[in-house]
């Protein structure tokens, strides 16, 4: 199970934004069924911030979701976004490692 997760950052918000998303993923790489948890940032666009997620399949991807930190994450985002996220969702077919 893929994730890609877009979060634009109001204008003037992207240094906390940044913080809050880093500071989520020391949590998430103890979570059992998440393989991949990796953040990026748009390189023309730095209000946009990007996450790609790899989980050992749903049941991996709905703890993840349910998890303290995850709920936590929102709630310190969540004044700090314009719009809201963007969830794309994919099954895996091929690649490399």
């Amino acid at each position: 199970m893929i994730v890609v997760a877009k979060i634009k950052a109001a204008p003037g918000k992207e240094a906390e934004m940044e913080q809050a998303l880093l500071e989520v993923i020391p949590k998430v790489k103890e979570e059992e069924g998440t393989l991949v948890y990796t953040l990026h940032r748009d390189q023309s666009d730095p209000t946009l911030f990007m996450f790609y997620e790899k989980y050992k399949d749903m049941d991996a991807l709905v703890a993840h979701s349910s998890t303290a930190h995850f709920k936590a994450l929102f709630k310190t985002i969540k004044p700090l976004m314009e719009g809201t996220p963007e969830i794309l969702m994919y099954h895996e077919l091929s690649g490399i490692n």
